[in-house]
């Protein structure tokens, strides 16, 4: 509750003078998240995220509120916390880089003291879901980003953490490596077990994995609630775009939509929904023009979460 992370810089005023001013990288954030949650944090650069997963992870001291994670202070409790949260930070890795994956994972087992039976059952079953075994046996430095990434969740998850914490767990992978995290964090949160939180700037990851959103900018939560919430309060709009065996009518008006493209000598239209389905809006279509095909496009959250930014500026 109330969390913030002040930090004090120091500015060239002219030759010989030195200007000392406070910056608030976390001003006053109140968030609960509950047990299973699978939540989405995300904000511009500098906007504060990184900074508050510090502090709910005890490598940053905040500099005032209340903070508790697993029923514990992050800093003065950090070592229990430790063994009761995972982490997966892009920029730093858990893994030993001259060792064998497999290697890393045994001495993850002694450093958290693992009963042996509890890992050997972790490990099989992340070797199923993240498809580990081709390249358990390969030196760290030698993997590629994507089966990185699938060894550094896999480490972070062995020692059975109640909380994962993840710092732009996709950056960098290619198509198939986003998708087999992606599912792979789906089926974890599907379960209920393991509570987790989610930095990113890829947008996909969000509308694929998280019921709950919290927007953060200039350390100030902006938005919390859902995706759907999200595009309501803002304005968003789902559009339908038809295909027609015949140019549209000059002066065609619908309920519940508006024409916001006219293309292919008027044989491709984009319709904006503004109040009707897009079931109740093809009907109007298809009475007053042969209709040949048709798609419903949702609305772009990149847009939405650009305009929210500019609206909190």
């Amino acid at each position: 509750m109330g969390l913030r992370k002040d930090f004090t810089v120091h500015r060239k005023r002219g030759r010989l003078r030195r200007e000392r001013r406070v910056v608030s990288a976390v001003a006053g954030v109140d968030l609960r998240v509950d047990r299973g949650e699978l939540l989405g944090y995300i904000g511009p650069n500098g906007a504060g995220k990184s900074t508050t997963l510090k502090m709910l992870t005890g490598v940053l001291t905040p500099s005032g509120g209340l903070v508790r994670v697993c029923g514990l202070e992050p800093v003065p409790q950090r070592t229990r916390l430790a063994r009761r949260i995972g982490v997966v930070f892009g920029q730093r890795s858990q893994l030993w880089w001259d060792l064998p994956l497999a290697d890393s994972f045994a001495l993850l087992r002694h450093v958290y003291r693992v009963p042996a039976a509890d890992h050997a059952a972790r490990l099989t079953r992340f070797r199923g879901l993240l498809a580990l075994d081709e390249f358990l046996d390969t030196p760290v430095r030698q993997l590629s980003l994507g089966q990185r990434m699938r060894g550094e969740l896999t480490a972070a998850l062995l020692h059975g953490p109640e909380v994962l914490f993840l710092d732009e767990p996709t950056i960098g992978l290619d198509v198939l490596s986003k998708q087999a995290v992606r599912a792979f964090l789906a089926q974890l949160g599907a379960t209920g077990d393991t509570t987790i939180v989610l930095t990113t700037h890829d947008l996909a990851d969000i509308e694929k994995l998280c019921r709950r959103l919290v927007v953060i900018d200039h350390g100030r939560v902006v938005h919390d609630g859902t995706l759907e919430e999200l595009h309501a309060s803002h304005g968003s709009r789902r559009s339908v775009v038809v295909d027609l065996d015949a140019p549209w009518p000059d002066g065609l008006r619908l309920t519940g939509a508006t024409v916001t493209a006219v293309e292919a000598d008027g044989r491709r239209v984009t319709l904006t929904l503004t109040g009707a389905t897009a079931g109740e809006v093809v009907a109007q279509v298809a009475r007053a023009v042969p209709l040949r095909d048709l798609s419903v496009r949702e609305p772009e959250i990149d847009d939405v979460v650009a305009r929210l930014y500019s609206a909190a500026r």
